[in-house]
């Protein structure tokens, strides 16, 4: 008995790890996609005529209006309309024209850096590298290395 319990056991682990196998994933792991991310915004920021700063991490920011409120720093609940899509926009979340609130230091880095740039009432573009916002891995929706782009409304600075 116990040792067709033991190859029961064997045939469950294995069948557990083949069906929690996530290959999209794991592929993804140990690739750098910040040289090939560069190039895919440069060719967005081409493409579409926007003049764009890049910044130290690799951020890059259109500012059509900088505002003229607060600024908001790592620290603060901020409201923000935005529109979240990929370089061939495809939308995949949007906030209410109310806009959504939320702590600056429980986003992705692109988010924090980026929307730090702009005072109340500001708006523009956040084109942001995989590195600043989900990684390798993705998230609901959004595959592993993916450049997100948003558009964003800062509301207010709470």
């Amino acid at each position: 008995m116990a040792k067709y319990t033991f190859y029961f056991l064997t045939f469950i682990l294995c069948a557990s790890c083949s069906l929690n196998d996530n290959s999209n994933n794991t592929s993804n792991a140990n690739v750098d996609f910040t040289a090939v991310n560069d190039t895919e915004i440069q060719a967005y920021i081409e493409a579409n005529n926007l003049t764009a700063e890049k910044t130290d991490t690799g951020l890059y920011v259109v500012i059509d209006n900088p505002g003229t409120g607060k600024q908001p720093t790592i620290t603060n609940n901020v409201t923000v309309a935005y529109r979240g899509y990929f370089t061939d926009n495809r939308t995949f979340d949007e906030s209410p024209e109310a806009g959504v609130s939320f702590n600056m230091n429980r986003v992705i880095l692109g988010w924090q850096e980026g929307i730090a740039k702009f005072k109340e009432g500001g708006s523009g573009m956040l084109l942001i590298p995989s590195h600043l916002a989900y990684g390798n891995q993705g998230t609901r929706g959004i595959p592993g290395g993916a450049v997100i782009l948003f558009d964003i409304n800062l509301i207010a600075v709470n």
